[in-house]
């Protein structure tokens, strides 16, 4: 019995870490590449010793502007995008928890359909129609389809945690002449704010590093970071892949933080989202 023990234990400590070690090499190997000598990158075996450069950041700064300019613009899509969808789906999550009708129950079912469609299916009808609308390489149409693409998984999150908060404390506040908005705000939201953090984290994390929506409705002025590392990759001069690792770690590290920063936030949030009673 204590050498099966043993022997799962140790089963259960390398599959551990080999999924980190599968999690961390491609982060590490871009981070350290990044300041690593152009003719070091890719030799083999790799070396891990080696005297650092910034040879590869002044780079970028004199070479690629542009890319600062998609950080900034990404900053203000992925903070614009986290605002919408977390007011978006405390609203639907609300209503959800607290209405029921068959309806609202079949309409859960079409939301969780929603999330599951690719965003090439959606994206490729919805450009013309963007276009007449003269929304095209702006922050708001970035910032309107990056939250619509998450309210879904929001509301049912949200739905989730407001679930939790019990009833009663409705009815009371409804007794003492509140109103549904005031409860919303002054009862309801305070409670479920762990789900608002764990919606707001998927969403940063979703927009900072989404791709496709920003290579097909921007073009100049609202393009993201993401997408002008895909001009660094598609450049006419050829790839310079430690100016690349750069840019890849410098658009790396805002979302790491933050995700390292909340993340006892949004595990406390998914356990509290998670339980009963």
């Amino acid at each position: 019995m204590r050498t099966d023990r043993l022997l799962a234990g140790i089963g259960k400590g390398f599959a551990v870490a080999a999924i980190i070690v599968w999690s961390i090499f491609p982060i590490a190997f871009i981070v350290l590449s990044s300041f690593k000598p152009g003719r070091d990158i890719f030799t083999v075996p790799p070396k891990f010793f080696f005297e650092p450069t910034f040879a590869h950041y002044l780079n970028l700064w004199e070479r690629w502007g542009s890319f600062f300019d998609g950080l900034f613009n990404s900053l203000i899509v992925t903070a614009g995008a986290a605002i919408l969808a977390v007011a978006a789906s405390s609203l639907a999550g609300y209503a959800y928890s607290r209405h029921q009708s068959r309806w609202l129950a079949g309409s859960v079912f079409f939301l969780i359909c929603v999330r599951l469609i690719p965003p090439i299916v959606v994206t490729l009808p919805l450009f013309p129609m963007v276009n007449w609308m003269g929304l095209n390489d702006t922050h708001l149409i970035l910032i309107v389809l990056y939250a619509t693409f998450f309210v879904s998984l929001g509301t049912v999150l949200m739905r989730t945690f407001i679930d939790q908060v019990p009833r009663d404390l409705d009815e009371a506040a409804v007794l003492d002449g509140a109103s549904r908005l005031t409860i919303l705000r002054k009862i309801i939201l305070p409670l479920a704010a762990p789900g608002m953090i764990a919606v707001a984290v998927f969403v940063v994390v979703f927009a900072w590093n989404e791709f496709l929506f920003a290579f097909i409705f921007t073009a100049t002025k609202a393009k993201t970071a993401p997408f002008v590392l895909s001009e660094m990759i598609s450049s006419v001069d050829g790839v310079d892949w430690g100016v690349l690792f750069a840019a890849s770690t410098i658009q790396l590290a805002p979302v790491l933080l933050f995700v390292i920063f909340m993340n006892r936030f949004l595990v406390a949030g998914l356990t509290a989202g998670a339980t009963k009673g």
